[in-house]
């Protein structure tokens, strides 16, 4: 495999990298120095033309996190529910229409309603429950599951944020996130922002 090839494998698995260099924003210096470092290739100017030729490639295509994001996000509607609560237990409840995701050992639950979270307590099983959370719903267009990047996006908005996202889950054109209740208002006006931004 050539250096340029070897460069081209290492970028694809830093997203972030590439949208800065799609975008201009990249030290080619430096991230040579990076790369060199990281994989051990003496040929410093070769890694560093390597960059320069994938960078003018991306320029090219439309390859942006973030467009490909607020493309998706301008034509979403964006709701929050107040009072939830995060169940997980290793027993499988009938606890009447709440969401519930059966992962490998266990099972999420979200409620909202007190006399399910009530009966969940009770249950065998129990790992842990999150009470006071809020549900930031994203209702967005079909094409969202065609378009890379956007789960990837918004999990970023909110980290840049200090935002903890509690549980994440998209599906179809919903796309939930759980955030505690102390940080709902604060994630539905940025990501209102962003469906406001141009």
């Amino acid at each position: 495999m050539s250096i340029s090839e070897i460069v081209r494998v290492y970028l694809k698995n830093k997203p972030y990298t590439i949208e800065a260099l799609d975008r201009g924003i990249v030290n080619f210096s430096a991230l040579a120095r990076i790369i060199q470092r990281d994989l051990r290739i003496k040929n410093y100017h070769a890694i560093k033309a390597a960059l320069r030729r994938y960078a003018e490639e991306l320029k090219k295509m439309d390859v942006s996190i973030e467009r490909h994001a607020m493309s998706i996000l301008k034509y979403s509607k964006i709701t929050i529910q107040s009072g939830m609560s995060v169940v997980i237990s290793y027993a499988d409840v009938n606890a009447g229409n709440i969401g519930k995701i059966k992962l490998s050992d266990y099972y999420v639950y979200l409620v909202q309603d007190a006399a399910v979270l009530k009966s969940l307590k009770k249950s065998r099983g129990l790992i842990k429950i999150q009470e006071n959370a809020s549900a930031i719903i994203i209702h967005s267009e079909e094409r969202l599951e065609a378009l890379p990047g956007f789960v990837a996006f918004i999990a970023s908005l909110l980290a840049e944020q200090n935002i903890n996202i509690l549980e994440f889950i998209s599906c179809y054109t919903e796309t939930l996130l759980v955030v505690s209740r102390a940080d709902a208002l604060k994630s539905h006006e940025l990501l209102m922002n962003m469906i406001g931004a141009d």
